[in-house]
């Protein structure tokens, strides 16, 4: 199976409504894997940046398969996938602050 077929059938699975949703679900899913491997806090930002990290990858495939950027697209996924996560950092980030 090649990685478009198996992407879409994960997303398939995780958010039938659409491809925005499994975007949001795949980029808190990778946050919380980030820090179980890495075992560093949510307020660090090592899990963020592997979030990222991975949704760059992603698009950088995205791109092969298709031949070109399509720009409204990988838009769209890249802020459906990095927006919760950076919240969630920032927000950590923030009460870390305020308790210091």
């Amino acid at each position: 199976m090649d990685y478009i077929a198996f992407k879409n059938s994960v997303a398939n699975i995780i958010a039938p409504s659409g491809d925005s949703l499994a975007h949001v679900h795949g980029g808190m899913a990778v946050l919380l894997l980030a820090r179980l491997i890495t075992r560093r806090s949510l307020a660090t930002p090592v899990p963020l940046l592997c979030v990222f990290a991975l949704q760059f990858l992603n698009e950088c495939i995205d791109r092969y398969n298709h031949g070109s950027w399509r720009w409204p697209d990988t838009i769209g996924d890249t802020l459906n996938t990095i927006f919760w996560p950076t919240v969630l950092f920032l927000g950590l980030r923030w009460r870390q602050q305020r308790e210091r």
